[in-house]
């Protein structure tokens, strides 16, 4: 039976480097990382966040649905996946970094929706028409009361609200809703709820550092003179 041949002992620790430096980084440095590097990370992370978030608001101000819908958001991830492959980053950093800005630029329309609201929405009462249970609605610990209601002239609003629709609500209850008077977000229920950033806000987080650690490792003492 022919053995297999074994590599040299610096053959596989050359080939065990070239691999962790592909996947993770190089990182060839000693001690704490240049602080123009975590610098630039931040920069980076921060200006990927504010593009995702930001194109989410703009498009939910305008009713442009391509920025409303986060699409712009996932081309804004993709975009901070090829600058981190561009400066070398380890390729499970970039794959971490651009599933993190695509979670955020999914999380970011709802957020958006809410800042409008916020700013310049308007409350409306609303009758309730139907109220559908739990479950009903698909169960679990999390699920909710959905009502279906209609405006003063019994036009049924194209959404169903949960906030502020429970239990005890029955057909014929008056619901305080939340409207954009220009119509380009769904209306809300003015139950008041956790702030809109609630959401994005911990995806954002780790997108940056995320995105610090992925240009902090890409560093290569023989790019660096």
């Amino acid at each position: 039976m022919r053995r297999r041949r074994r590599l040299p002992y610096s053959a596989e620790s050359h080939l065990a480097a070239h691999l962790r430096a592909t996947v993770w980084g190089p990182a060839e440095f000693v001690g704490l990382p240049p602080r123009w590097l975590v610098v630039e990370g931040m920069l980076a992370g921060v200006a990927a966040t504010s593009a995702i978030i930001g194109t989410a608001v703009v498009g939910a101000l305008t009713g442009v649905p391509v920025l409303a819908d986060g699409e712009a958001g996932l081309v804004c991830a993709a975009a901070l996946g090829l600058y981190l492959s561009v400066v070398g980053a380890g390729r499970a950093l970039v794959g971490v970094a651009a599933l993190l800005g695509a979670c955020l630029a999914l999380q970011a329309p709802q957020a958006a929706a809410g800042v409008v609201l916020a700013e310049r929405g308007q409350v409306r009462s609303v009758v309730v028409m139907s109220v559908e249970a739990p479950r009903a609605a698909g169960g679990g610990d999390h699920a909710r009361y959905l009502c279906s209601v209609a405006d003063r002239d019994g036009v049924l609003l194209g959404v169903r609200i949960w906030r502020g629709c429970d239990g005890s609500t029955r057909p014929g209850d008056a619901l305080a809703v939340v409207l954009d008077p220009l119509g380009r977000v769904p209306p809300r229920g003015a139950t008041p709820g956790p702030g809109p950033m609630r959401g994005p806000t911990p995806w954002g987080v780790a997108l940056v550092g995320a995105t610090v650690t992925a240009v902090v490792r890409s560093y290569r003492i023989s790019s660096h003179p």
